[in-house]
């Protein structure tokens, strides 16, 4: 099943089913109201109420107010490479904010503070129920599904400290969707091909199998230390190609059209402008 988050006019959202080319509203605000209701996606799966048409739909965050975001550095062993680090023992963990997300088709907001903006390509766990301290059982039980998402990072911020946040955070810079794909249709631990392109330019491609920590992984992992709520997401990372590991570095300047697409998941293209704009 996939579920979206569609915006309908006056500040209003609704949660939709994907049924071929419709959109089916099921009775919620948002994905992330779905999760947490009682009956969460079989109650989605069975709802029926009014219909939209999948083509042109404004697509909002598929989890537009999350608690957490979770993000997960250095997962996947060319990126780490290209970044000169060693292989981690542990999951490299820093968190992001709700307000940073946008959805599939919206706009990246570059701030004028940085020169050094930059592309993340990852795929995105949602977490469906409450767990901590899970298991492996419940850590699979616990993921609702999939979504893409990209990490647009300022550099210039990220590296001024050794602490990585106040590069990761920043307004409406981070497209996430366009789908919460159940884990039913990808299995917990998907392998799908995933690629950012910027300006039509193919600048990462890899595989989600390779994942150094794999969701389920993350989800134990994460969830020892904090209680994961439905709604909750985890990025996982992303795999090399990234502008500031290139020969000379590349970066997103402004008027770019970055694409970000994970096989069976979805696309997400969105266009770089000045914030304000």
């Amino acid at each position: 099943m996939k579920l979206a988050t569609i915006r309908l006019g006056d500040h209003r959202t609704a949660a939709v089913r994907v049924d071929g080319d419709q959109l089916v509203e099921v009775g919620r605000a948002d994905v992330g109201a779905v999760l947490a209701a009682p009956g969460g996606l079989a109650a989605a799966a069975a709802a029926d109420g009014p219909r939209h048409p999948l083509a042109g739909a404004d697509l909002a965050p598929v989890v537009p107010r999350p608690g957490k975001v979770v993000c997960v550095g250095l997962n996947y062993q060319n990126h780490i490479k290209e970044m000169g680090r060693d292989l981690p023992e542990y999951p490299t963990l820093f968190s992001k904010f709700a307000d940073t997300l946008i959805g599939a088709r919206d706009a990246i907001r570059r701030p004028v503070e940085t020169e050094q903006f930059d592309w993340e390509a990852e795929l995105a766990v949602v977490i469906g129920r409450q767990v901590r301290r899970a298991d492996e059982e419940q850590a699979v039980a616990a993921i609702a599904g999939f979504t893409v998402l990209n990490d647009i990072t300022c550099r210039d911020w990220q590296f001024r400290t050794r602490e990585w946040l106040q590069g990761k955070n920043w307004d409406s810079t981070t497209p996430i969707g366009p789908f919460l794909v159940t884990a039913d249709e990808t299995g917990p631990r998907p392998a799908l091909d995933v690629r950012c392109e910027v300006d039509g330019r193919v600048m990462q491609s890899d595989n989600t199998g390779d994942l150094l920590f794999d969701p389920v992984h993350l989800v134990r992992y994460v969830s020892t230390m904090v209680r994961l709520n439905p709604g909750d997401v985890i990025a996982t990372g992303t795999p090399g190609g990234v502008g500031h590991a290139r020969r000379p570095p590349v970066f997103l300047k402004g008027g770019e059209l970055v694409v970000t697409e994970i096989e069976a998941l979805g696309r997400l293209e969105n266009r770089v402008v000045p914030e304000g704009v």
